[in-house]
């Protein structure tokens, strides 16, 4: 079995909407503000244009800050340290742990990443985060001018490592993701809550 992770809400914390509460207290006084706010940011062309790698950090902070009216040291603030920002979700590593130990004893499991990540913030976590050489492969979309939820990423990650699709199973906290992901035939978790994503993952797979 061929299992693909995703990386943000997954494997390290990505809570938009608890830092647009910290570095816009005032604009994000409640969740309903946080929220919008961040969908106005990190939903937007201009931040999936950087995840794609096809625009760098300092136009997406000046278009923000021009387009939604903010200031460009508090989005500076905000966005150049995410990288370092992405923390390791320690119940869903230790899960990745069992599967690389499965992996060594029974060779009947791959782990792969398939990722939307810019250039710089997955750059800091290779630096970071030892655990990212347990997998056997994997794409940042930020080095292949891709990303999810377009079927292309999906089918480079396929055809880079020769993935059987019926015996991948692919897991992402974003719908759309895992919508594009079902319809190339892959298996699918979609992990909404990362604390149950044990419980998900070994009704899935048995473990």
């Amino acid at each position: 079995m061929n299992l693909v992770f995703d990386f943000g809400a997954v494997l390290f914390t990505w809570q938009p909407a608890a830092l647009l509460s910290e570095h816009f207290p005032e604009l994000a006084a409640t969740p309903e503000q946080a929220g919008d706010m961040a969908r106005a940011i990190f939903s937007h062309d201009d931040w999936q244009s950087f995840d794609r790698g096809t625009l760098e950090i300092d136009a997406v902070i000046d278009r923000t800050a021009t387009r939604l009216a903010l200031p460009r040291d508090s989005l500076q603030a905000l966005m150049a340290p995410i990288g370092e920002r992405l923390q390791p979700i320690a119940a869903n590593v230790a899960l990745l742990g069992r599967l690389r130990e499965r992996r060594e004893r029974h060779g009947d499991v791959r782990l792969y990443f398939l990722s939307n990540m810019p250039e710089p913030f997955a750059r800091t976590l290779e630096q970071r985060h030892d655990f990212l050489q347990w997998f056997d492969g994997g794409i940042f979309s930020g080095d292949v001018k891709l990303a999810k939820p377009d079927p292309a990423i999906f089918q480079l990650l396929a055809s880079r490592y020769q993935l059987e699709q019926a015996r991948t199973l692919f897991i992402d906290d974003a719908l759309v993701n895992v919508n594009a992901a079902a319809a190339l035939g892959w298996q699918t978790i979609h992990c909404q809550q990362p604390e149950l994503l044990v419980s998900q993952f070994s009704g899935k797979t048995q473990l």
